[in-house]
């Protein structure tokens, strides 16, 4: 049953309904649970969530046609730059968006020459790399602020020490190194970048 030339219904409809169920659900797993409680990026967990669905529903419909894969790579690969090109954004948020957007479409390209056991390896696969370099492998990362310091004595080589630990003292941090930038004798202040930890 057809209603301008288009059918009302197709068995594929099941089809859809129980990827896009799989694959939210893994989805989930990689952005609630291992992205979010580590970042606490609200932004970003809204930004995964619907680039991944939307990759996922066009994947599944131009399955459907005669089109090359590399041609529906490239409209993603358009859809993860024109947002992002305004704004810096960390290495990181990059990355998981990548994951996303590769897991939407093993999930939804999958076809019969393509177990759901493959599938589902797959989609676990990935969340074990993510969970181990994230909760056990990750590096600590290494954060940089800049401030104004008063004390302009001690930002001679010799008094290094001093001012590390003047600067841990008054910040609380931790601190690993300190550059020392623009010097303004006249009012007695410097601009310093100090490098720290992030505690997680």
């Amino acid at each position: 049953m057809e209603f301008l030339d288009i059918p009302l219904f197709d068995d594929d409809f099941f089809k859809m309904l129980f990827r896009f169920t799989l694959n939210f659900i893994f989805l989930t797993i990689i952005i609630r649970f291992i992205y979010y409680p580590d970042s606490k990026r609200k932004d970003y967990v809204f930004t995964y969530y619907l680039i991944s669905i939307i990759v996922f529903f066009l994947c599944f419909t131009l399955k459907k046609y005669e089109m090359d894969i590399g041609m529906a790579l490239g409209l993603f690969a358009i859809f993860g730059i024109i947002r992002y090109r305004t704004n810096p954004v960390d290495i990181k948020e990059m990355t998981y968006l990548f994951v996303v957007i590769g897991v939407s479409i093993i999930n939804s390209l999958a076809n019969k020459k393509m177990s759901y056991a493959e599938i589902l390896s797959a989609n676990i696969f990935i969340i074990s790399v993510l969970v181990i370099i994230e909760k056990y492998w990750a590096l600590k990362q290494v954060v940089s602020k800049t401030i104004i310091y008063e004390n302009i004595e001690n930002i001679k080589p010799e008094n290094y020490d001093i001012l590390k630990t003047d600067l841990e003292e008054r910040t609380g941090l931790s601190i690993n190194k300190v550059n020392i930038g623009d010097v303004d004798f006249l009012r007695d202040i410097a601009t310093l970048t100090i490098f720290y930890y992030k505690n997680k």
